[in-house]
């Protein structure tokens, strides 16, 4: 073949143009092959005498050309068009080696011209890319860059983009461009660019399309401004005020982060109080006048009004007739002197009066102080006391059995208290007892259930007993007299302690103390507040109190100043809940007053009701305590088993409740509990469990971890929060389990049990569980109280009256650590009482006697007389 066609080129055909070169009009361009599919190659020349295509340096045989004559029209010249086929096979041949390619040679009588190469190639796409899209996650405005590199393939692929399907043209939007590497670029990102966006590449070929990647424009919240501070709490001393912020500049969207910080701020303010202007001292009568009138003046100045006060009432300025040299009148006559006489009579009777009050009053006080056989037992810490044997005229105070055949009264009146003050309330004769008969009768108290369905039939015929709670589980109550006693509701650390001579002499009342279920009372609560204490109510309300009684509870505040704000609250006979005391300010009555000590505290109040400690946080560092407690099934016939945590407020009646709730379910405690400091912070509670074999056990639980919601904790409404950690042993033969557990507070404190007992039968830590409380809810009379009556009240008086070198009721205070409350005390009739009665409330049962004797003795060694009696 390559011999013929030397031979056809050397004898070129007749007729041609003998002074042109040929040249082409029309060459050979490089073509794919796709698929199977053979492709053309066509190449023209003018003036051509011959055209044939070479390939890889091979002439192609004559016959695959197919060849066309025409003549150019304008220049009169030959014209010749060859094409050629080439086939997949023709380029297989050659693959790998080099590329296939082919070219035109045209001649003339003038000689030979060569086209281009034109290059023939297999077309293909393949299907993986070499990069795809990922998922993002960015925030608004900023860049994104989504790369994308095309499978391979001849010719190379073109790539575009889709955003959820549609095309992205960077030439409709400004903010999108695709770089020369086919990235996708998103200059600023927009809420509108969340999507899905995929890579698409084609050639001739096919067209691929990558996995699409969805890409999310997040917004990170931001604060708003701050509000204006609020008006101060307290309209008179110390209170607070705040301001808030919401977290809507912008508010988080797809998944932004939350504003970070607090979205309010307190701090400590001050109201200066208002000040009630007062009348000073009458001046001196003036001269009489020419119209037989003088006159005097006062001045509202001592204290002039400020801060708002009230103006003083009344006159300023007061007139009277007088008689001088300048007026004429009457001498004295009968009538004046019938006058005198009269006064003289009625200030003479005032006088004996006054005398016999006196005597009465002394003789009464030389029998009391008669049946003290021997003083000097003041600083013997307090040992029984020793009795003279009685006479038949005055019988032993301490033995003497109340007379309860005069006429008794107990209290049977409405909810609420007159508003008269407690001189003008009127007590009706009713009798809620059964009629006492004549002669001597020991009050006392037993808890029979007889008893106890007795008084509670008793109790719901009056108005107050449908918010009582029903039952008396949770209530203790007692037959009192002006000998005073106690009430306790066991494992709660809840008491009522009735002081001597609360109760006025010749009456008689059943009093009550229970602890209410949350669930039964609603206690509002608003902003930051949360409940701090049990919810207990003592009654009957509006009982005639002439001494405080003391109530006692705990709470679960760590206190301070800075941080908190604390109030009693008392719920009125309306069931509102009033602020009767903000604890660390002056209080405005003197019918409530509080003790806040570390775990418990305890409220002086002349007026029983329904009470309840509230806070409020000042900052994020109030912090509130709770008890953790880990209970799990005592027996477990089954493969799984179930740990429950508890998070309750650290006071005694919820841990008696959630124990009783154990037994109940067959629980056991499996963990020492802990205490776990809680903090105002907005953030949740996280628990999870860790380190457990896993070739024993497994945790069904399909989170890390588990949270308990921060305001379910801080408001301190819902008492038995809790999580279950459900496990699952893979034998039935494993019966010991060893695991962690974690309990913390998000950014803040945290605790961590280390769990390793046997299932079956381990109760080491029975130990922490609360013990039955032995006694009797409720004590009568001196039974009571740990100070002996008599020197109870030989205390009294002896350091009720200011002493010399100050050695009264103020250096006792001192020395029992109660000198915080000394305004308190003294705003009593009797301060030593005062304060012998919150001894007697804080150390009953097991108060050291001694330790108050040596207090005493202390304070009698700086006053020689306060124990001259014990020296005889």
């Amino acid at each position: 073949t390559g011999a013929q066609q030397s031979a056809t080129v050397a004898n070129p055909a007749s007729g041609a143009s003998s002074d042109l070169l040929p040249h082409f009009q029309l060459e050979p361009e490089d073509v794919y092959i796709v698929k199977n599919k053979a492709v053309s190659l066509a190449c023209r020349a003018t003036p051509a005498t011959q055209i044939y295509f070479k390939c890889n340096g091979e002439w192609v045989h004559q016959g695959d050309h197919v060849t066309q004559h025409s003549t150019d029209r304008s220049t009169g010249l030959p014209v010749m068009e060859v094409r050629i086929e080439v086939t997949r096979q023709q380029v297989e041949k050659i693959f790998g080696l080099e590329e296939y390619w082919c070219q035109c040679v045209a001649w003339s009588s003038s000689g030979t011209t060569k086209s281009q190469k034109a290059f023939v190639r297999i077309a293909y796409l393949r299907k993986n890319f070499e990069q795809e899209p990922t998922a993002r996650e960015v925030s608004i405005e900023q860049g994104i860059v989504l790369p994308c590199r095309p499978p391979e393939g001849i010719p190379p692929a073109e790539v575009e983009w889709l955003r959820n399907e549609e095309l992205v043209d960077p030439e409709l939007d400004a903010n999108v461009y695709v770089t020369p590497e086919h990235s996708l670029v998103l200059r600023q990102a927009r809420l509108a660019d969340t999507a899905n966006y995929t890579c698409v590449a084609k050639n001739i070929v096919a067209r691929r399309r990558s996995a699409s990647a969805a890409i999310t424009v997040y917004v990170n919240g931001g604060w708003s401004t701050w509000t204006q501070w609020s008006g101060c709490s307290t309209s008179c001393g110390r209170g607070w005020q705040k301001r808030s912020r919401t977290c809507t500049n912008p508010t988080p969207l797809n998944g932004g982060a939350f504003c970070e910080g607090q979205n309010v701020q307190k701090t400590a303010c001050t109201t200066l109080c208002p000040v009630d202007g007062a009348w000073s001292e009458w001046s001196k009568w003036s001269e009489c006048g020419a119209e037989c009138t003088h006159w005097r003046s006062r001045e509202c100045s001592e204290p002039a009004p400020r801060n708002g006060g009230r103006d003083c009432h009344g006159p300023e300025l007061d007139t009277r007739n007088c008689t001088s040299e300048l007026c004429t009148h009457a001498a004295p006559g009968a009538e004046d002197v019938a006058l005198y006489v009269g006064l003289v009579a009625v200030a003479v009777c005032l006088v004996l009066l006054l005398l016999v009050g006196v005597l009465v009053y002394c003789r009464k006080k030389g029998g009391l102080d008669a049946d003290v056989a021997d003083s000097s037992i003041l600083t013997a810490g307090f040992q029984p006391v020793s009795i003279k044997p009685s006479k038949a005229d005055n019988p032993s105070l301490l033995t003497i059995q109340p007379d309860l055949s005069t006429t008794t009264m107990t209290y049977q009146g409405s909810l609420c208290p007159r508003q008269d003050g407690p001189a003008k309330l009127q007590l009706p004769n009713g009798h809620l007892l059964s009629p006492l008969g004549a002669g001597r009768h020991t009050l006392h108290h037993s808890s029979p259930a007889a008893e106890g369905a007795d008084f509670v039939a008793r109790l719901s015929t009056q108005s107050y007993f449908r918010s009582l709670p029903r039952g008396t589980n949770n209530m203790a109550y007692g037959t009192f007299n002006f000998l005073g006693g106690r009430l306790m509701i066991p494992n709660t650390g809840i008491s009522l302690l009735i002081p001597p001579d609360a109760i006025p002499r010749g009456k008689i009342y059943e009093v009550y103390l229970t602890l209410h279920k949350q669930e039964e009372v609603r206690l509002p609560l608003a902003g930051c507040q949360t409940l701090l204490s049990p919810i207990v109510s003592c009654g009957p309300p509006g009982v005639l109190l002439t001494r405080p009684a003391i109530l006692s509870m705990g709470h679960c505040v760590e206190a301070s100043a800075e941080n908190w704000s604390i109030r009693l609250k008392k719920q009125s006979c309306e069931g509102t809940w009033e602020d009767v005391l903000q604890l660390g300010a002056e209080p405005c009555t003197e019918l409530y007053y509080c003790q806040l000590e570390a775990q418990a505290c305890y409220v002086f109040t002349e007026q029983l009701g329904r009470f309840a400690l509230v806070g409020e946080s000042l900052s994020m560092a109030a912090s509130k305590r709770l008890k953790l407690v880990l209970f799990a099934p005592a027996a477990c016939p089954s493969l799984e088993y179930n740990i429950r945590v508890y998070c309750l407020s650290d006071t005694q009646d919820v841990l008696k409740e959630v124990i009783q709730l154990e037994k109940q379910l067959g629980g056991q405690l499996i963990g020492a509990p802990r205490v776990l400091h809680f903090k105002d912070s907005y953030h949740n509670l996280r628990l999870s469990i860790h380190d457990m074999p896993s070739s024993l056990w497994k945790s069904k639980l399909l989170a890390s971890y588990q949270e308990i919601p921060f305001y379910h904790i801080w408001s301190g409404l819902q008492p038995f929060l809790h999580c279950t950690f459900t496990l699952e042993r893979l034998s039935t033969s494993t019966c010991e389990l060893a695991c962690k557990i974690w309990v913390w507070q998000v950014e803040g404190d945290g605790q961590s049990f280390t769990v390793n007992f046997n299932i079956a039968k381990d109760t080491r830590f029975s130990d922490w569980l609360v013990p039955d409380e032995v006694g009797t809810p409720a004590l009568v009379g001196p039974s009571a109280f740990k100070i002996p009556f008599l020197i109870r009240q030989k205390i009294i008086s002896s350091l009720d009256p200011p002493g010399t070198r100050g050695a009264d009721w103020r250096t006792l205070a001192q020395k029992l650590n109660l000198d915080s409350h000394l305004s308190f005390f003294a705003s009593k009739a009797s301060p030593t009482a005062m304060i012998l009665n919150l001894w007697e409330a804080r150390h009953f049962p097991n108060g050291n006697l001694s330790q108050l004797a040596a207090a005493v003795a202390e304070v009698g060694k700086q006053d020689g007389a306060l124990f001259s009696e014990a020296e005889c």
